[in-house]
Formats: structure tokens, C-alpha cells, sequence
């Protein structure tokens, strides 16, 4: 998740832009546990894409990522040791590095066609375990002689100091002429600095320094450079020279292959040569070759590693960050955001409430009017108490936390935290901060997904979010349940809601089965949160809101006040009987507060006071009825005012599928459940 722009703010563009049929490609390689799959699984998107490299056993992975105004396809390759003597598992990866879909003149006989059906890449980046980096640098001089841009992800960092490693990250990048970036892939760190490299080195088109052998090597190898130069041989196996020549100077055999089946009438002269060279050579070429990059990768290694005492001392950057990052025990920083909202939610915002729109509610109450227009003035007036009811005990303490939060760095962290669990439902971790904030009102919530994503994610986010029991519906539950069904019934409710967030993900990924891209979240470095943006974003986000609310509210409260004025209420108990008595097995006269409801839960409670006659609903509702009720208002649909920010958010017609979606859950769910309840009442 990224800091959001201040609004009116200009972005500069980095042109050309990479979008659409232009998208990148982007190649993931590295040795076996160098935290390559880590450092994918960071960036994908909720449907990664799995196929086989031709003729082998082996799979990669691939998915959309977005990286900020561009576009890539990551691709993750099987883990991969050198082109030295290697096999056919490892030539399929080298071969898509090289070719891609297309393939070169000699390989036009291979059965099986080219090892992926895509393009070869724009970039590779290589990622490399800091604490093991000198076996790592042989691929990596390999790698250069590929003639593409490629990226270095110094991976495991952390680690490598822990250990007394220090890499000159810097000195390596200025040696191979590639951008070296530091990472810690399990934490997400230095993940969007590094992709923002990647981009940026296809664009400068930066490719790595050449790497050439020893003097006594390259002297060896200058009549093989001629003659592999030539016209139809470079055209036939389009590799840069460098790599042909070295190839074939080492004996590679795929590449000697090719030559005896294409170029048999030269092959003589290139055996010939490599003759000539074992024996101008202390030993053979082909060691000889492999010796001297060993020995380049060591002296490497050496001129950027410094050897020195274990870190000991741990900031308080680093313990925060295995509070919220650590993939063992980072979710108790999560769990402590989870926390505070939920004391801001029941606690601070409770406090104000009680002294803000329930004083203004305790005044107008004794407001009694008999003519009409008396009373539609006064549900004008409940409408407005109703908005501050909304407002300052809930919307602005909330906002307000979770922008200082985003604003410290912290939110971002939660979001990395957090991403592989949203990808069950189809969703990001950067979806956290509005469902964090659902808790609080589902109204700004829903406007905050607006404002974060796009397309499918979107859609899908903004109907689960409704499902997300804001402090009203919280509230209802704890007046009721909390009173007659105890700890016990007041949690099932809630571990209900989570599982059919979780149920309901999976099968809107069916009905919305195109997902989006994979997203880079940025790690923000931590900082003292500022009382001006913190004022001016909280501002952004809910001003918006007030005119959506506002008129709904008031109109809301007028159309209720006047059904009951003239007597209809009574006549929509009898409609609704079918649902509340039949179905759900509830008193007729809760027919209003379950319609109704939807114009503002938090008159819920009231409405079942008044329609029931006394406080004390225990009197007229049991346990099983008690649990039916709460269930179809926790998951029917939250209010009038969150159904107009969806039709802003993600259009009409997804909204009313929103809304019918929520209603079928409600009748569903709640009525199961009393029937199952009731049949556990007999057999008890």
C-alpha cells in the first residue's frame, strides 16, 4: 500500500509508459532458497497463473503486477544453478531468458515447440541470498552475458548481518553494471524500490557490464570469436557472442549440438580450435573457463564483503518491524491495531456518542408532535441527530486513527502482513485500513475502497464490506445478545460473520473470476505523524460522505415517521408476516424494525422497544428467536447510506446485487439457523 497524493497534486510520468499490450515482462530467477518464491508471492495477484516448462517436470509462475502508472507480467522460474553442464530442467528456464516463444533457427527442429507460449523477458532480476552471496555471483556473471537489463534483489540482508555480513550493495552494482537493491523479501522491504529498478532499467535500457574471461583465456579464444562471428552462425542461434563463444568453448553440449546438426562442415575448425587451446592451456579449456569465473565471483565477493562481528543491537525500527513484518510472529502487531480500533470503536467513540447526538436524542425525545407537520419537523430533526450520531462519534475518531497510522508507516506494514490472507477472498492487503475502518461505519469504509482500487477488487471488496458488522450493528449485538445469549451467543455471531466474509469471497471470485493485478506495497519508513495532513486527509475523505448521507438520513427518518403516523406500520407487519412469522419465526409486530432497519441500524434497537412495548424483550423473544433476529439484522443489508456510497463506488447494478445478495444471506442464514436451533431444543 502506498501513501496517497494530496489531492490537486501534480505526478510526474515517467514516459514511455509500459500498459497494456506494452506491459513489461519480467523474469524471477535465482539459485534454490534464495526467497525467489518469498519474493513473489509478495507481489501476486489473487490469480496467479501455473504452466510447465516444455519437456520437463517443471513449473513457473505468473501473474499482473502493477507497479505504480505501469504494468508488468512477473514471471517466476524454477530455481536454477548455471548454464555449466547444465541439464535439461535448467536449459528450458535459460532457453525462455534467451528466446521466449521464439525460438532461433537451430532449435526450429526440437519437438515440443518453445519452453513457454509467451515473449522472453524485458528484465531478469536475479535474487540472491546475502548470506551465501559467493555461489550466487556465478549465476550472476552468467546472467550478464544475456544481453538483457538485468536487476539484482540482495535478499536476506537481515540475516546476512545477524551473521557478521556486511555487502557493499553500491561497489557490486558499479562492478557488474546493474542496479543492486537490498531486500528482505519476508518483510517486504525494499520490494517496491526494486521493482521500480526493474522498470526503470528497461527504460534506460541498462544492460550489464561485460564480464570478460582472464587475458590467458581471451587470447585462447580469439580464432573461435572469428569464427563463430560469422553471419548465418550468429543469425541462426541469435545469443550475444560472448555467450556463444563461451558455450562453446566450454564444451556445452546442447550448443555443440546444434553445431554438428547445422554446421557440419565447420565443426572440424571449431575442434581444431578448442585442441589448440588445451594445449596452450595448463589445463582444459573447458576447466580452465569454469576456474576463472569461479575466481572472478570470489574476488567479487570479496572486494564487497566486509567480515565483522555479529550485529547485536537491534533498533527500535527492527523491533517494530518484527512486531508487524516477522512471518512467524508478525500478526500480533496486527492484532494490536485490531485491538485499538475496536477500543476507539466501543470505547472513544462510545464516549462521545454518549455525549454528542445521544444528548440531542434524550432532548428530542420529549418532543411529542400530533400534526404532520410536526412530525415530519421532528424526523427532520431525528435525521440530523441521526448524522451526528454517524459523524463525530465514529466516522472522524476513526479516520483520523488510521490516517495517523498510515501516516507513521504502520498501515503499510498491516497491509503486507496481512496480503496472503485477503488473497483466500480474492483481495489485497492494501483492502485492511477500509475494513479496519468498517467497523467503525461501513459509509466511509466503502468510499476509502473507492479510493484504493479498481475494477474486479473493487466490486468484490466493497460487497464484502458490507457484511463487516459496523458499531451500530455491533452495539445491537452486544445490547441483546450480550444481555440474554451471553459471551457465548455474542461471539458465535461474530465467528459467523467471519466465516461467511470467507465463504462469500470465494464464490464472488467465481462470479468475478478475472482478478486484478498483483500490487508492490510499499514499506513506508516510519515517522511522526503531522496534525495539518493528518486534519486535511481525514477532511478528503469524508466530506464527500456528507452529502451522500445527509438527505438519505433526513428523508429516511421522514418516510418512517409518516408510515407510522398513519397507522401503516400495521398493515406492513401483515406483508411482512410471511418472512418474520413463517420464516423466521418472530413476533408479526417486528416486521417494521427488520425493514426498516435499513434507513438506520442504529434505530433498530429502538424500533424493537417500541414495536414490543417494553424494554425488557426477554419477555416476548427466547433465546432461539433472539438469535434469528440478531443474525438477519447483522447480515441484511447495513443502511440506506452505505448502499449510496456502493452506487457511487462500483455502479448500480453491482450495488442492487450487493443489496439482494445481502437480504438472501440474511433470510438464509438466520432461518437456517432457527430451524437448526429449534431441532437441538427438541432432541435436548
Amino acid at each position: 500500500m502506498s501513501q496517497q497524493a494530496p489531492h490537486n497534486a501534480t505526478v510526474a510520468l515517467n514516459l514511455p509508459l509500459y500498459r497494456g499490450e506494452r506491459r513489461l515482462r519480467i523474469a524471477l530467477v535465482g539459485l534454490p532458497n534464495s526467497g525467489k518464491s518469498t519474493l513473489f508471492d509478495a507481489v501476486s495477484s489473487t490469480s496467479v497463473e501455473r504452466g510447465t516448462l516444455a519437456g520437463t517436470q517443471r513449473t513457473y509462475d505468473e501473474c499482473a503486477v502493477q507497479i505504480g502508472f505501469d504494468e508488468a507480467r512477473v514471471i517466476s522460474l524454477p530455481s536454477m544453478h548455471s548454464l555449466r553442464h547444465s541439464g535439461d530442467e535448467d536449459r528450458a528456464a535459460f532457453k525462455y531468458l534467451l528466446w521466449g516463444d521464439d525460438r532461433p533457427p537451430v532449435s526450429g527442429h526440437e519437438p515440443g515447440g518453445p519452453p513457454v507460449p509467451f515473449a522472453p523477458p524485458d528484465v531478469i532480476i536475479q535474487v540472491i541470498d546475502a548470506t551465501t552471496l559467493e555461489r550466487h555471483l556465478e549465476l550472476t556473471l552468467e546472467l550478464a552475458q544475456f544481453g538483457r537489463p538485468l536487476i539484482i534483489a540482495l535478499n536476506k540482508v537481515d540475516e546476512a548481518q545477524d551473521r557478521g555480513l556486511y555487502v557493499n550493495s553500491v561497489v557490486l552494482g558499479a562492478e557488474l553494471g546493474v542496479t543492486v537493491v537490498r531486500t528482505v523479501a519476508t518483510m517486504g522491504q525494499g520490494i517496491a524500490e526494486l521493482f521500480r529498478a526493474a522498470v526503470a532499467a528497461v527504460r534506460q535500457q541498462k544492460i550489464p557490464r561485460a564480464q570478460p574471461p582472464s587475458e590467458h583465456i581471451a587470447r585462447a579464444l580469439k580464432p573461435l570469436e572469428a569464427l563463430l562471428a560469422a553471419p548465418d552462425i550468429a543469425q541462426a542461434f541469435r545469443v550475444p557472442a560472448s555467450l556463444l563463444v563461451g558455450e562453446v568453448a566450454a564444451g556445452d553440449a546442447w550448443f555443440l549440438d546444434e553445431l554438428r546438426q547445422h554446421f557440419a562442415e565447420r565443426l572440424p575448425a571449431v575442434e581444431k580450435i578448442l585442441t589448440d587451446a588445451n594445449a596452450a592451456l595448463p589445463r582444459q579449456l573447458a576447466e580452465e573457463i569454469h576456474a576463472d569465473r569461479h575466481y572472478r565471483a570470489a574476488s567479487l565477493f570479496e572486494m564487497v564483503t566486509l567480515l565483522g562481528s555479529k550485529r547485536s543491537r537491534r533498533g527500535w525500527r527492527n523491533w517494530l518491524d518484527a512486531l508487524f513484518l516477522n512471518p512467524q510472529f508478525g500478526f500480533i502487531g496486527s492484532i494490536a491495531v485490531f485491538a485499538m480500533v475496536l477500543f476507539v470503536v466501543f470505547y472513544v467513540s462510545g464516549w462521545i456518542d454518549g455525549h454528542t447526538s445521544a444528548r440531542l436524542a434524550e432532548w428530542a425525545s420529549g418532543w411529542t408532535p400530533e400534526s404532520t407537520a410536526g412530525v415530519v419537523g421532528h424526523a427532520v430533526v431525528d435525521g440530523l441527530i441521526g448524522l451526528v450520531g454517524i459523524v463525530l462519534p465514529y466516522m472522524i475518531p476513526l479516520v483520523l486513527l488510521l490516517v495517523a497510522l498510515e501516516e507513521a508507516g504502520v498501515m503499510s506494514r498491516i497491509a503486507f502482513a496481512v496480503d496472503r490472507t485477503f488473497h483466500r477472498v480474492g483481495l489485497h492487503g492494501g483492502v485492511a485500513v477500509p475494513f479496519l475502518l468498517g467497523l467503525g461505519c461501513n459509509v466511509p469504509a466503502i468510499s476509502a475502497i473507492g479510493n484504493t482500487s479498481t475494477g474486479r477488487e473493487r466490486v468484490v471488496a466493497s460487497m464484502l464490506l458490507t457484511f463487516v458488522p459496523c458499531s451500530a450493528r455491533s452495539a445491537i449485538i452486544l445490547a441483546l445478545a450480550g444481555k440474554y445469549l451471553g459471551a457465548l451467543g455474542v461471539c458465535a455471531i461474530f465467528l459467523l460473520t467471519m466465516i461467511v466474509i470467507g465463504v462469500l469471497g470465494q464464490l464472488l471470485q467465481r462470479r468475478y473470476p478475472r482478478g486484478g493485478p498483483g500490487q508492490v506495497q510499499e514499506i513506508l519508513p516510519y515517522a511522526l505523524p503531522r496534525l495539518k495532513p493528518m486534519l486535511r486527509e481525514t477532511w478528503a475523505r469524508t466530506s464527500d460522505i456528507l452529502t451522500i448521507v445527509t438527505p438519505l438520513l433526513v428523508g429516511g427518518s421522514v418516510v418512517l415517521a409518516l408510515l407510522t403516523h398513519i397507522g401503516a406500520d400495521r398493515v406492513i407487519n401483515m406483508l411482512l408476516m410471511p418472512v418474520t412469522t413463517w420464516w423466521l419465526g418472530l413476533p408479526v409486530v417486528l416486521g417494521v424494525p427488520l425493514l426498516f432497519g435499513v434507513l438506520r441500524k442504529e434505530l433498530s434497537l429502538l424500533m424493537i422497544y417500541q414495536a414490543l412495548g417494553t424494554f425488557d424483550v426477554g419477555q416476548y423473544l427466547n433465546s432461539v428467536q433472539l438469535m434469528t433476529f440478531l443474525l438477519f439484522l447483522t447480515f441484511y443489508v447495513p443502511c440506506i447510506s452505505t448502499v449510496a456510497v456502493m452506487v457511487k463506488t462500483i455502479g448500480r447494478r453491482d450495488a442492487l446485487y450487493s443489496v439482494a445478495l445481502s437480504v438472501a444471506v440474511a433470510l438464509l442464514l438466520s432461518g437456517a439457523v432457527r430451524f437448526v436451533l429449534e431441532a437441538l431444543h427438541r432432541f435436548s
